[in-house]
């Protein structure tokens, strides 16, 4: 301020102001303040409510004249204050105003200082009934102060509102400005104004009639004021204009009560005290203001309106600040549209698993905390950036502000966890989900539910970091709950505001360390690896030999319907075989793992009912198998009670934390389809390997008969056996050896950290950039790529490919039971003992050689030709549609296709027939 050093006058010393004394509630008093009275001796006194007239030397007479007339108007214009607390009593009795400076009567007119010596002549007229009046008014005016209950706001005023104005007996009411001159009138409005800005009412400076403090949202939205009639117009206008600032004051003053509470945030709370040095420089300036009201004679309403500009824009920018969150935390109106959109679901779900209960008191509006308020700065602070006194006043209350945020986000990348009470961290963190239940059903729920981003939450400065921070802390979360973690330690130098320099440098070091404490924990620790290679040992069938040792054991058990199938026999079975010495899995430390398990559902119509109810446009491959892998509400129809134990038989893997993260849920499902896939062709290759067994040993098959027909015939089967054989063979080599081989070697170069890119590749140099997503990812990939080369996510090939399954299927049971009866076709072999021998080892006593079998059947030959006719027009239909869906894909889709085109030619009908089956009889 510009006054701010005035000269204090001679008799400020002893004085103690309204200001200074402390906040306080003003009520009228019975003082005629700012009215001037005379003394006997003809000295005129302006009166003023925070000061004493000054002493004069007068003539004894006069001066006892003077003193007794004095006294009558002390007697009666002083008022008793009683403030009652809990622990003290305190007494306060207010002494008449004191003339502000003399100088204001030099410019007085001799018509205006007449009218002062006949004011003081009616006053002392009036002094012998006037101060009955006076007592019988104050023992009717007994205003009491008193403490209101505690709430959670911790630094909020306990002191009860004072009474409003207008319950003021009429008796004190104050003298009408139509009875002062300009100057008084200034003077009172100076001294009101001084309680204004505290938010207090004055004597001719009042609250709107409809104004009720006691409300809260009345004091949240700012009073208004009305100024007393007849103020000249010049004065009003200023007056009017300063009494803003009083209204954003109280408005302020209300808000940092309220969101300073406990439901409202550490970031809330942490503005609020930043507004409150705001207001304290407020309160000091008021100080000053009075104090220049009181010692500097040039002091006037205009000089207060020029001091008071800069601090009211300030307070405006505070006004609107706060008004705007108010308005988003609904405490001002109810805006029932907000209320339906911040409805939060996933917070209802999340109090009922952890025991709570859906009360009305918890289920409440979503509020203005967190990320909201920091984001609302920022962008008042971008929108204020043309205005230095804002823009300063915004960057204080931003760094205030972010502080506790800035806490929470190092505990998070640094320690990996979280210490957010009032839920207003971006990471959210879904407690109900716990590393002790991944240890038995590994679902992706703790990576990717248990800590979330609240994306509606976040802070214009973390927008474009949000993804790296989430990682930071769920990779250094993984560590800390398996014990890699001290989260005892403090980190030191860490930035503790978003304008800190290191900002940003601190969340990508955070990230970095604790992305390769992951990968160190999943590599090194917990032999990922390893891990994976097992895998493909026991669901790839790679070097399989005790697999096929398995299925020999158990064929008697997997031709059984699947529920029937005695799955702990098969888990029996399958524990003697992964310890038979000399197998791969013999020493295979995670062989305890694997267990049996059989499926409802039969592969292809799994498949297709995850590749065509919706389709992956819409529907994600993880969601589709998800959903159908939880048949808790559908019933098995006729097709899947058919199953047999061969093709229900699938493999459940154990995977413990963390490694669960990489090997989850979803990937096993992959897993298991890529195994029942190879699975069933490695059973079909059997079915029609036996089948060429018994073609090349059973005597129907190996007697050169007579009948040329019956010869073609068997040639024919021949053919079609051998190139079954070969379309089976040739598909498993490709899924093997094209597909599932060169991509494993891929996913194991990008787990060691090595890229198999040969362009990117210099001396096996390791990745410079590896992160545990990324190691997910390709994980994920690997299996998708694998489903996709193999047709697996294809419905047309999947449907063309499962109907050729069927067909060599079928043909491999028919040519096993049609060598009976062949026995009856021949008529060289019909009732020869070498037949009879033939058939007694398939038939007992109990059930004994049907006697069609016995003789010659004459149209038997002519039923199995049309049999083998549609066999053989079956599957050159089917293959030849699959080779040219296969062309077709391979051009437009997946470019692997084409090799397996490629291969799968020489099992047509017109290519290399007559090698098959000068090979393979």
């Amino acid at each position: 301020m510009s006054n701010s050093d005035a000269v204090r006058g001679p008799a400020y010393g002893g004085r103690r102001t309204a200001a200074t004394a402390g906040a306080r509630p003003r009520v009228a008093s019975s003082r005629i303040d700012a009215r001037d009275y005379s003394d006997p001796a003809g000295e005129v006194y302006p009166q003023d409510s925070a000061s004493n007239a000054p002493e004069r030397r007068k003539s004894p007479v006069v001066a006892k004249s003077h003193r007794s007339t004095r006294n009558m108007v002390m007697e009666r214009r002083s008022e008793r204050t009683t403030t009652t607390t809990k622990d003290t009593l305190q007494s306060r009795t207010r002494s008449p105003a004191k003339a502000r400076i003399e100088k204001l009567e030099a410019h007085d007119s001799p018509e205006n200082k007449k009218k002062k010596k006949v004011t003081l002549a009616s006053l002392e007229e009036q002094a012998s009934i006037l101060p009955g009046n006076i007592q019988e008014a104050l023992q009717s005016w007994t205003p009491q102060v008193g403490l209101i209950a505690h709430t959670t706001a911790p630094l909020a005023s306990r002191l009860s509102i004072p009474p409003l104005s207008s319950l003021l007996p009429a008796t004190l009411e104050p003298t009408s400005f139509k009875d002062m001159s300009p100057y008084q009138q200034e003077s009172v409005v100076l001294e009101d104004l001084l309680f204004s800005f505290m938010g207090y009412e004055g004597q001719y400076i009042l609250f709107v009639d409809d104004y009720d403090p006691r409300e809260e949202k009345a004091r949240l939205a700012g009073p208004e004021f009305r100024i007393l009639p007849g103020l000249d117009p010049s004065l009003r206008d200023l007056t009017t204009t300063m009494l803003k600032m009083a209204t954003y004051y109280v408005s302020i003053n209300a808000f940092v009560e309220v969101q300073s509470r406990e439901e409202f945030g550490n970031i809330n709370h942490a503005l609020c005290a930043s507004i409150r040095k705001v207001l304290k420089e407020y309160l000091i300036l008021v100080v000053r203001l009075e104090q220049q009201l009181l010692t500097n004679p040039s002091f006037t309403l205009h000089v207060l309106h020029l001091h008071t500009i800069p601090t009211g824009a300030i307070m405006f920018q505070l006004f609107t600040l706060t008004q705007e969150i108010l308005r988003r935390n609904s405490l001002l109106e109810e805006d029932l549209e907000d209320s339906v959109d911040d409805f939060d679901v996933d917070n209802i779900l999340e109090q009922l698993r952890e025991g709570g209960d859906l009360a009305p008191g918890g289920m409440t509006k979503k509020i203005c905390k967190g990320g909201n308020v920091l984001r609302l700065l920022s962008e008042r602070l971008s929108f204020m950036s043309g205005d230095p006194a804002a823009r300063k006043v915004l960057q204080e209350l931003l760094r205030d502000a972010s502080r506790p945020y800035m806490a929470m986000l190092n505990e998070w990348l640094h320690h990996g966890g979280i210490k957010d009470p009032h839920a207003e961290f971006l990471i959210k963190e879904q407690k109900s989900i716990r590393k002790d239940r991944l240890e038995e059903d590994f679902t992706d729920e703790y990576w990717e539910k248990r800590y979330t981003i609240r994306d509606s939450d976040v802070p214009p400065q973390l927008y474009a970091v949000k993804d790296k921070i989430l990682l930071a802390g769920k990779y250094l979360n993984v560590v800390r709950e398996c014990g890699g973690v001290d989260i005892s330690t403090e980190v030191k130098d860490v930035p503790t505001t978003f304008d800190d320099p290191q900002f940003l440098n601190n969340i990508n070091a955070a990230y970095s360390h604790a992305n390769s404490s992951l990968l160190k924990l999943l590599l090194t620790t917990h032999t990922l690896p390893a891990r994976l290679r097992s895998m493909k040992h026991y669901f790839f069938l790679d070097q399989s030999d005790f697999f096929s040792y398995f299925l020999y054991l158990s064929d008697s058990e997997l031709k059984k319907l699947a529920r029937t199938v005695n799955v702990g026999k098969l888990q029996s079975l399958l524990d003697l075989v992964l310890r038979q010495p000399g197998s791969v899995a013999a020493q295979d430390p995670f062989k305890e793992d694997v267990k049996i398990h059989m499926n409802d559902h039969s592969l292809t119509k799994f498949l297709m009912g995850v590749v065509n109810e919706r389709g992956f446009d819409q529907e994600t491959l993880d969601e589709s198998m998800e959903r159908h892998r939880t048949p808790a509400t559908q019933s098995t129809n006729e097709d899947d009670s058919k199953m047999t134990g061969f093709e229900a038989l699938e493999l459940k893997y154990s995977v413990p934390f963390p490694l669960s993260l990489v090997i989850s849920s979803k990937t096993v499902v992959r897993y298991q389809i890529l195994f029942r896939y190879l699975l069933s062709m490695r059973h079909l290759e059997g079915l029609i390997v036996s089948s060429w067994s018994d073609h090349n040993k059973i005597v129907s098959w190996t007697h050169k008969s007579s009948n040329k027909k019956l010869e073609m015939w068997k040639r024919r089967a021949w053919t079609l056996r051998a190139r079954m054989l070969s379309f089976v063979q040739q598909f498993m080599y490709y899924c093997t050896s094209e597909v599932i081989e060169p991509n494993w070697h891929n996913l194991m170069a990008r787990v060691n950290g090595k890229d198999s890119d040969e362009k990117n590749t210099r001396s096996g140099e390791r990745q410079a950039a590896r992160t545990v997503d990324e190691l997910m990812e390709d994980h994920v990939d690997f299996l998708d790529t694998c489903l996709k080369e193999c047709m697996l996510i294809n419905s047309k090939l999947l449907r063309l490919h499962s109907k050729l399954m069927s067909c060599c299927q079928s043909f491999a049971i028919y040519t096993a039971q049609v060598s009976r009866t062949l026995c009856s076709a021949d008529r060289d072999l019909a009732g020869s003992a070498a037949a009879t021998n033939y058939l007694d080892s398939y038939y007992s006593s109990k059930n004994p050689i049907p006697d069609r079998l016995k003789t010659f059947d004459a149209e038997g030959l002519s039923k199995m030709d049309d049999m083998l006719q549609k066999y053989e027009d079956n599957f050159n239909r089917h293959l030849s549609l699959l080779l040219a869906a296969l062309d077709y894909f391979a051009a437009t889709e997946t470019v692997a296709f084409g090799r397996l085109c490629a291969q799968l030619s020489m099992a047509s009908e017109k290519g290399g027939g007559e090698e098959m089956r000068g090979g393979l009889r």
